[in-house]
């Protein structure tokens, strides 16, 4: 707006505020006229030009009548759906409905001024979830991200791999073009698997190693993709002492990386054990842990590998020496910008305590053998390994049938070790005990029949499945909760319907439906008449029960009165005619005379 129309805009909101009730409305339209704008567009520039009076807060504001117990009964019930089956309840009102059907909440205000109980809404009970801080919105949100910190150069490397989305290199073959191809987006697509399968060997993979501390680059690209060759190699020679500026050396302390199956394969986890390094394997969709080195490996993408357009490379040795140059040259001149240093200057720091030199690159590929082996957990809770048995009892939380990875301990024979992977993605082990047998093959420690018994600790599955049940039947003891399941008395006490909604639910009473009756005649269905011979055997057995007796007359007569058969429902009128009372006075005889036989 220029000044004038400032200024007169000014002057219109001094005539609206002092204008008298009803008037408002025609000042607007006239200055919207008078300014060329609509009536909506000269109210929006006013409160530019204006100072408002802000709204008045309410006195209600911030409170809400849904108590804390019953928000956290609603939390409970769309949590628990969430849990047991894979879905939530569609929405908060199908919670309000199950929770008010159950009588778990109430959900209700009383109006102070008509002394009314209202329902709250559902609006006003997803203000009050939030409010509390059990909205499902706010319960399914991350945990909040932890820093880490690493104590010194070499206490912590990162290590990561990546497929080059950009090149792969194409052996050298007769009359072929080898080396290093550029993957054109018009031939190289997911529309064209069949492209991609031609070249899955020639991919390039990146591997980037960090150091924590320091933050310096180790770069080294491989063939075949994520393997667990791969990984020992690259680890080997990130660890050997290479000289001149390309400093970062030695065993690391800790490795940390994903839980990929080359990451944990038995060749690299094996190498790992036999240097002391201890692995940090990340859990599944946990990546920000080791967002140092997945920002290497951007880092490289992003300054290296562009370059390679501009070079003719033949072989995997040829772009190594490129990348061995390229992170030379970074991690001696760009400074860092946590520690503010180069990240060479940085290395430099590390103490003779902290590097720990790495053995030869061959014998370290000796130390990647055998890998830890699966067994199952027996109800004795032990586990059978290399032909010996092992108490796995006091490992924490371990369950019958659980499967556990075990490996020999190098320094003991008569114990094993149990590889355990902590919450925090730590890897550890823990000894377990051979067990000794008597000269009758029972285990030393097995409690002798009538002089004692042993029984084991229960495991977590058994301590929870308890607690559910004292739960479920409404008791305090285990004993009390056997009683009430040997009464046969319903869980949680009958109390909770789950479809008590549906039940109460009156349904819609609809008019029946007009229609029009079907033009199908039904056909007359006639019974074929029985033989004269069909129908005397049937009278036969009729006369007989009654306490008479068929006659050659009874047949006669019968003949002559139907000569063409018998109809299938006169058989009960005759039968009545031949055994009634008026048929005792009449011999056969007179019954055929009678019919007009003779």
């Amino acid at each position: 707006m220029g000044p004038a129309i400032t200024e007169r805009m000014v002057a219109v909101a001094q005539q609206l505020r002092g204008a008298a009730h009803g008037q408002r409305g025609a000042l607007v339209e006239a200055a919207a006229r008078e300014l060329g704008m609509a009536p909506s567009t000269l109210l929006r520039k006013l409160k530019a030009v204006t100072i408002t009076t802000p709204r008045k807060r309410r006195s209600d504001a911030g409170s809400t009548a849904l108590s804390f117990d019953e928000a956290m009964a609603l939390a409970a019930l769309r949590r628990e759906t969430t849990r047991q089956h894979g879905k939530r309840l569609s929405s908060t009102e199908q919670a309000l409905e199950v929770a008010r059907g159950n009588q778990l909440v109430k959900a209700e205000r009383i109006d102070m001024e008509t002394g009314e109980v209202k329902r709250l809404s559902a609006s006003s009970v997803n203000r009050a979830l939030k409010k509390y801080g059990v909205h499902h919105e706010q319960l399914a949100q991350p945990a909040p991200v932890t820093q880490l910190a690493s104590k010194h150069p070499n206490h912590v490397w990162q290590i990561d791999a990546s497929q080059c989305v950009l090149y792969y290199l194409k052996p050298e073959k007769a009359g072929g073009k080898s080396g290093l191809h550029v993957m054109a987006q018009a031939e190289f697509n997911k529309n064209k698997p069949k492209n991609l399968e031609k070249i899955k060997n020639e991919r390039l993979w990146r591997y980037c190693i960090t150091d924590h501390t320091t933050g310096w680059i180790y770069v080294e690209y491989v063939l075949g993709g994520e393997t667990g060759e791969n990984v020992c190699t690259v680890l080997i020679h990130a660890m050997q002492s290479r000289g001149g500026a390309d400093l970062m050396h030695g065993v690391p302390a800790m490795l940390m990386m994903d839980p990929g199956s080359a990451n944990i394969s038995a060749m690299a986890l094996n190498l790992m054990r036999a240097l002391g390094i201890e692995a940090i394997i990340n859990q599944v969709g946990n990546a920000r842990a080791k967002g140092q080195v997945e920002n290497a490996n951007n880092l490289v993408e992003c300054n290296f590998e562009p370059g390679l357009r501009f070079h003719r490379v033949n072989s995997l040795d040829e772009i190594n020496a490129l990348a061995a140059k390229w992170r030379v040259f970074y991690n001696d001149t760009k400074v860092h910008s946590r520690h503010r240093m180069t990240r060479n200057a940085a290395w430099r720091l590390i103490k003779a305590d902290q590097l720990i030199l790495a053995p030869s690159e061959a014998v370290c590929k000796e130390l990647a053998v055998a890998s830890p082996e699966e067994r199952r957990v027996t109800p004795a809770l032990q586990i059978s390994f290399k032909g010996s048995t092992f108490d796995v009892s006091r490992i924490p939380g371990v369950l019958v049938g659980e499967k556990l990875r075990i490996t020999r301990n190098a320094w003991r024979d008569d114990a094993a070790q149990v590889l355990l992977v902590g919450e925090d993605g730590r890897e550890r082990y823990q000894l377990i005990p051979r067990v000794e047998v008597d000269q009758w093959g029972f285990a030393e420690s097995a409690a002798i029949i009538s002089e004692n018994f042993k029984r084991h600790a229960d495991t977590p599955a058994q301590t929870a499945a308890k607690a559910i049940e004292r739960l479920i039947t409404g008791t305090d003891t285990q004993e009390e909760a056997e009683a009430v399941r040997k009464a046969g008395t319903l869980p949680l006490g009958g109390q909770v319907n789950f479809y008590k909604t549906i039940d109460e639910t009156v349904p819609t009473t609809y008019l029946p439906a007009r229609g029009t009756a079907h033009e199908l005649i039904a056909p007359v269905v006639e019974a074929a008449p029985l033989s004269q011979v069909e129908a005397a055997m049937q009278l036969k057995r009729r006369l007989e029960d009654a306490g008479g007796e068929w006659t050659p007359e009874h047949f006669q007569w019968l003949q002559q009165r139907y000569p063409q058969g018998v109809p299938a429902d006169a058989i009960d009128a005759i039968a009545k005619e031949l055994t009634g009372p008026r048929a005792g006075h009449k011999a056969p005889l007179q019954l055929i005379r009678a019919a007009g036989g003779m």
